[in-house]
């Protein structure tokens, strides 16, 4: 073990050893990986206006749950970076280049949201339309609930996440070039505040973008429920970049089965914290039995459908990938842990789309359009990812806790 610390120090210093790991992917894999993602993006545009040409209505309620795909995955990595340097975590290091990817895929998350504000006046018709003007209760609430405060508070959100998102990757690319350990003290102090605005931003776009689709139904817990997904999806995509780096031993002396462990427990972790939240939300309206509270449920159990849609999430976000992933055997298991992600990226996607799709259609039917709106923002945030992975090294260089994170062990 001494070995490999003597080893990293030598990278710490910027010297240079033929045992060293690849620090980036070779040029010819990075540009067909770029190509990959290049053609993945033109699919996904050409998909988009297929979609809006088809049905602009149904369109715009699928490219929300799309954006709402894409930008809880960016989140979730966000997040990570942001736990990772508030805990001061060495373990991570190894880990947290890959999360520095996904949350430098705000930019274009911002940008991918103006649709949304666009078509405001369709998606949240219940309160930005006349309708609401003869509505009791919509009148009370019109205080929050009305266009101006809604476009101003989401351009915040989004100015926020783009902000926390620049800094803490740039400065992160900064030290692999200059070394320099007071970097990672100004990422550790900036990250106790930027935790807190992530907090908040993150929550109040649940409310915002997801929750006031039906005005008249509220739960408090609900920016908790929207947050889990966003560390389940974003610890699946972690899953699944990790596991194909080491396979192709581009980065296996620094990143190891050991760390493979430590997500797979990490997402397993947040499976039963997803699983959590969204029970207690349920017994609390259940119990309660009050009316404009249960009416959410209703839609979702009662009304042609649905009722599969929900026991699908029970089983296939929870059940499944907990009884999977409990084993140590399977967390350590490169194709176990796989597909154990897999499995928690398709059912992220149902799990938005349940919390979206009945507010616009009580009668559950997947159409060739909702595909559509998937493809759109997920085509284009691909290939980012695909042109960030190509350019960059695969860690921090020159973390000061990269000798940490090689001793790594999961008794």
């Amino acid at each position: 073990m001494s070995q490999a610390a003597a080893m990293t120090a030598g990278r710490a210093t910027g010297e240079k050893s033929k045992s060293d790991d690849a620090r980036k992917l070779p040029k010819d894999v990075g540009d067909t990986l770029t190509k990959a993602g290049m053609g993945l993006a033109v699919v996904g545009v050409v998909a988009a206006g297929a979609g809006y040409a088809m049905d602009p209505k149904r369109f715009a309620a699928s490219y929300l749950v799309g954006f709402l795909y894409v930008a809880t995955v960016a989140l979730g990595g966000l997040f990570f970076v942001l736990v990772q340097h508030l805990a001061r975590a060495g373990w991570s290091v190894a880990a947290r280049r890959q999360m520095e990817w996904l949350a430098g895929l705000l930019p274009a998350v911002a940008v991918l949201s103006i649709p949304i504000f666009v078509w405001a006046h369709d998606l949240y018709h219940h309160w930005m339309g006349p309708q609401a003007a003869t509505d009791p209760l919509l009148q009370k609430k019109a205080g929050y609930l009305n266009p101006t405060f809604f476009y101003g508070r989401s351009a915040f959100y989004v100015l926020v996440w783009v902000a926390l998102g620049l800094y803490f990757t740039r400065t992160s690319r900064a030290q692999d070039e200059s070394g320099d350990t007071k970097l990672t003290e100004k990422m550790q102090a900036a990250s106790a505040p930027a935790m807190i605005l992530f907090a908040l931003t993150t929550t109040f776009a649940a409310f915002d973008w997801v929750m006031s689709l039906d005005p008249h139904w509220y739960s408090t817990i609900f920016g908790v429920y929207v947050f889990a997904g966003c560390a389940t999806s974003s610890l699946s995509v972690l899953a699944l970049i990790t596991v194909q780096l080491q396979q192709r031993g581009y980065f296996r002396k620094i990143s190891t089965i050991e760390h493979r462990h430590d997500i797979g427990k990490l997402l397993f972790g947040f499976i039963v914290f997803f699983a959590y939240i969204g029970f207690s939300q349920f017994l609390l309206i259940w119990y309660a039995d009050i009316p404009e509270e249960t009416i959410w449920y209703h839609h979702r159990w009662d009304d042609a459908g649905w009722a599969k849609v929900s026991l699908a999430i029970l089983f296939g976000h929870f059940v499944i990938p907990f009884l999977l992933l409990l084993s140590r055997h399977v967390k350590r298991n490169a194709l176990g842990l796989s597909v154990g992600a897999v499995i928690m990226l398709v059912m992220h996607y149902v799990d938005l789309y349940w919390l979206v799709m009945p507010t616009f259609d009580h009668h559950f039917h997947f159409s060739v359009v909702d595909i559509c709106g998937l493809l759109g923002p997920l085509g284009i945030v691909a290939f980012l990812l695909a042109r960030q992975a190509a350019k960059g090294p695969l860690y921090p260089l020159r973390d000061p806790r990269l000798a940490e994170t090689v001793k790594v062990d999961n008794p």
